[in-house]
């Protein structure tokens, strides 16, 4: 009874999330399924709805596609280095979920009883994952076009004031953190394997460690500094093959020495 009392409501809230996104709809199914959690799924079956995991999936394609484009042409200057690490900040779950909160995205995500006595409108995972899903939406409903626009709307002024040289050259032990998040990996391990040189000039040898694996390698005159170049290499190593498989990264990562 509850259900069908609060269906009536659900259309022009539709409605209000697509001023919010600035995109009219062409097919209102996509946008519902990329609203629809799977929890509401499991607890309405009656419904025959689809949730929004497969969207989601397309979304976080074309989100990493449409940045590495923006930021390529804005800013061709930049190192493939450099640009992961503008890429890697901006699809971070944390970037992801202020943008999501920007378009008041957990207002219309539909999920189950449950989830929404536990705080599910603003759990990061949901949140992230409809964000994507919407994006997918966008692409399968309006084109390359609609998705583009969308994303340039909502990251443009942003990248237009981000603090390029620190983000290129700070901290790169926390994207690298953050990233190991995202992909539902442990935390790494930095690990000092040798120290070089007179006291007075003491060169450090840093590996990063993941899951038990070694897989990046670096120096630096101090431990900090070995860390964040260890740290840059292991994040464009992650980067490199989730974009095209296993081909490890240029530079120093350890998987070069692989077998």
């Amino acid at each position: 009874m509850n259900e069908k009392a609060d269906e009536p409501l659900l259309l022009p809230s539709l409605h209000d999330f697509e001023d919010l996104l600035g995109y009219a709809f062409k097919n209102q199914a996509l946008l519902l399924q990329a609203l629809t959690h799977r929890s509401y799924v499991n607890e309405n079956e009656a419904e025959h709805s689809h949730n929004n995991e497969s969207l989601e999936f397309l979304g976080d394609s074309v989100l990493g596609f449409l940045i590495s484009s923006r930021i390529f042409q804005q800013h061709p200057e930049l190192t493939e280095g450099e640009l992961s690490k503008i890429k890697a900040y901006l699809v971070s779950a944390a970037n992801l979920v202020r943008l999501a909160e920007s378009i008041r995205l957990g207002e219309f995500i539909r999920i189950s009883r449950g989830e929404e006595k536990t705080g599910g409108r603003t759990k990061r995972a949901i949140i992230v994952d409809a964000y994507e899903a919407i994006i997918g939406a966008l692409y399968l409903d309006g084109g390359v076009n609609a998705a583009s626009d969308f994303v340039g709307r909502q990251i443009g002024e942003f990248l237009d004031t981000l603090d390029l040289k620190q983000l290129t050259y700070g901290d790169f032990k926390s994207a690298l953190q953050e990233q190991l998040h995202n992909m539902g990996r442990p935390e790494p391990v930095y690990r000092v394997v040798n120290e070089l040189g007179p006291d007075h000039r003491k060169t450090f040898v840093v590996q990063v460690v993941i899951h038990g694996e070694v897989v990046a390698e670096s120096t630096g005159r101090t431990k900090k500094e070995a860390q964040q170049s260890a740290a840059r290499l292991a994040l464009e190593s992650l980067n490199s093959q989730s974009s095209i498989g296993s081909r490890p990264s240029a530079g120093q990562s350890i998987a070069d020495h692989g077998p």
